[in-house]
Parts: structure tokens; sequence; C-alpha cells
């Protein structure tokens, strides 16, 4: 009886088959279970993310009670609570033009501590001061933008003429007055120095913990000017309590329509502008961030919340976070310019 060959030929594919089928299953069963995982992780981050905040957040402002970002912090307070199912807390920290807040939300470490800053805040304080202990481009991360407004230039009642004639006759050349600001290296202090220059004028920096104590500054005589925000200094002007010059804004603004442009009476090229906005430590996760800025932009574009900012002296702006990254690196070259020009340093 004759043996048939053994049929190797064909044995062989059988078990390459058998062997590929088997890798085939087993990478099947690999690639369900990591789509499992990535999907729970993703619904995991999601819910975290959706989870936060478990407690109130604390909103931190480097001004005193009634000075112009305090108003701001506590016009989104009440309807960011709403949205993030917590309470909003605002805190006043005032001191350093609003600096000792913003280094406070730099190094928090709890997850739920905002600041609503100022331009300094997030532009020039290290550059103004190297001694600052926080870095607004390194340790500070933009959530949104929220205003925008020029600043009102007002004269105490004791300076002689009225309105644009301070400028137009020359009364601000050649006289050495006292000017209040909020603060060293404060945007109405890089202001007025800028105006010195293209006024031809001369005056003593005299810095104030608010607008609030530079305005009863100037009712009482005890300075002569200051750059101020339209929301709080055109309720002096109207009640006859200071003098209004003009205002900072390339033209006249829809904000004080009645005044002239300061670029109008006499000073071309004059142009600065003022603005509110929310920061968070660098270390908060993006995911907050983002959600945060939605937000902001959502509750400060509604129409209520809109025309409130309107009368407080305000345009409403709303952005995403690297809105608010682009408008602080442009406005921290412009400030650094001037601070470099007239050698501006700590007092």
């Amino acid at each position: 009886m004759k043996h048939l060959p053994t049929p190797i030929s064909r044995a062989k594919p059988r078990r390459q088959w058998l062997r590929a089928s088997l890798s085939v299953a087993v990478l099947g069963t690999v690639a369900a279970a990591l789509g499992s995982w990535h999907g729970s992780a993703q619904a995991q981050g999601q819910g975290q993310a959706q989870a936060w905040p478990n407690r109130p957040v604390k909103l931190l402002v480097g001004f005193p009670p009634g000075s112009s970002p305090d108003v701001m912090a506590r016009t989104i307070a009440e309807p960011l609570a709403r949205e993030l199912g917590q309470p909003v807390v605002v805190e006043n920290r005032p001191g350093a033009g609003g600096n000792i807040a913003a280094d406070l939300v730099a190094r928090a470490t709890d997850g739920h501590t905002l600041g609503l800053m100022i331009n300094g805040n997030m532009t020039i304080a290290k550059i103004l001061n190297p001694a600052t202990p926080y870095d607004p481009l390194t340790d500070l991360a933009p959530v949104s933008l929220l205003a925008t407004a020029p600043l009102v230039l007002a004269a105490s009642p004791s300076v002689p003429g009225n309105g644009a004639e301070l400028l137009t006759e020359g009364q601000l050349a050649g006289l050495r007055w006292n000017y209040g600001t909020p603060g060293v290296g404060t945007v109405a202090h890089i202001g007025m120095e800028m105006l010195k220059n293209a006024a031809g004028m001369e005056a003593v920096h005299v810095p104030y913990q608010g607008n609030p104590q530079v305005i009863n500054a100037m009712m009482q005589g005890d300075i002569q000017i200051a750059l101020l925000p339209p929301g709080l200094a055109m309720p002096q002007v109207n009640a006859g309590k200071l003098k209004a010059v003009g205002v900072t804004s390339a033209g006249r603004s829809s904000i004080v329509p009645n005044l002239p442009s300061l670029a109008e009476v006499g000073l071309q090229g004059f142009q600065l502008e003022i603005w509110n906005a929310v920061a968070a430590p660098r270390g908060m996760p993006q995911a907050h961030i983002d959600r945060l800025a939605g937000l902001l932009t959502d509750i400060v574009r509604r129409p209520d919340v809109r025309q409130k900012i309107f009368q407080q002296g305000w345009q409403v702006a709303g952005t995403s976070p690297q809105g608010l990254a682009n408008r602080v690196r442009a406005d921290t070259e412009k400030m650094k310019a001037v601070i470099e020009t007239n050698n501006i340093r700590p007092q």
C-alpha cells in the first residue's frame, strides 16, 4: 500500500491563515478596548470640565470698592454665578496699581481664583518695575477682554478756563501742576506722561489707591488734572464739580459724544484706551479658561448687561483668550516705548 505524501504545501498556508486570523482577532479586541478606554477618558474629561467649579469662585479686584474695575466686576459676577452654578465672590485687594491682586491671582493654586484686570496689570507691570513678583506674560492666563473705553482729561474747578480752552489757549503749557492716578504704571499714569510730552506741560505725579480718591483730591484742589474713565468723570462733570477737556480716543466717542477728542483741540495723533479683562493663573486648565471666555463673552453682549456697561462708560468687547492675548502683546509694546522714553520708574 502506497503512502500518500503529506500535503505540506497546503498545511503551511492553513497555519499561516490561522495565525493571521488570530492576529486580526486580537488586534480587533485591542482596538475595541482602546476605543472604549478613549471614549471613557474623553467622557471623564468632559465630566470633570462640566463639574468645575465645585465651590465658590473668587474674583479679585486690585482697586477699592466704587472704582471702575470694581463696578465692572460686580456687574458680571451675578450672571456668571448663575451660569457656573456657584457663587462668584468679588474681593477687593487694592494697592500697587492693581498689581497686589494680580500677584495673588498669578500665585493662586486653588483652581477657583480669577482676577478683574486693567491694562497695566496684564502688560507692563514687570517692565515698569523688575521687582514685581509676577510676570504678566508668563504667570497670567488671558481669559477675555470685557470692555474698552477712552479716558477723559478732567480738571479741577479751580483751574482757569473751560473745557477745550485749557489746551487751545495754552493753559497747560508752562504751568507746574499735580496730576493724580490710581497708581504707578496704570494707563492713566502712562497717558499723562504722554500728554505732558504732547502739550509741553510740567506736572508732578501723585498716585492714589483708586480713581474715587483721585476725584476727591481734584475736587478739593489737591491736584489739578487727571485722566479718568468716562463713567466716573462724567457724573462729576455734569454736576459741575469737575471740568472736562476732551477724550483720548482718535475721534469722538459714542460714550461721551459731546466731548471733543484731544486731537480736535490741538493734540494731534494723541490716542489712548483703557480696558478691563479677566485673567486666570497660568496653571488653570485650558478647558476651564475656554468655558469662562465663552460665558463672559455671552454675558457682556446680552442687551441688559451691555446697557449697564455702556452706562458705566464702557464699550463692550468680549473676546476669546487668544483675542485678549493679542491685545496684551500689542499694548505691552506701546506702553514699553513710553516707559523707556520717559524713564518711568516706581516711586
